[in-house]
């Protein structure tokens, strides 16, 4: 299993982009493009906070779980 986030998602519904959700929650530029991107390893509560505060959401919104496929 791979915990995966839906940040982009938010942000395409909010018309957001990279540097508006940085603007936004004062977290760095590099910070929402790593999550963006998918390539952070870890999330903070802090960071948490600030982009449900954004998205007016609950952070089961913002991450979920996804099996991984074996082959």
């Amino acid at each position: 299993m791979v915990v995966k986030n839906n940040l982009r998602v938010m942000m395409a519904q909010h018309k957001m982009n990279i540097q508006d959700v940085s603007v936004a929650t004062g977290l760095s530029r590099k910070s929402v493009s790593k999550l963006y991107h998918e390539i952070s390893i870890q999330i903070t509560f802090d960071v948490m906070e600030r982009l449900c505060d954004l998205f007016e959401c609950d952070p089961g919104d913002l991450l979920f779980i996804e099996k991984e496929s074996r082959k």
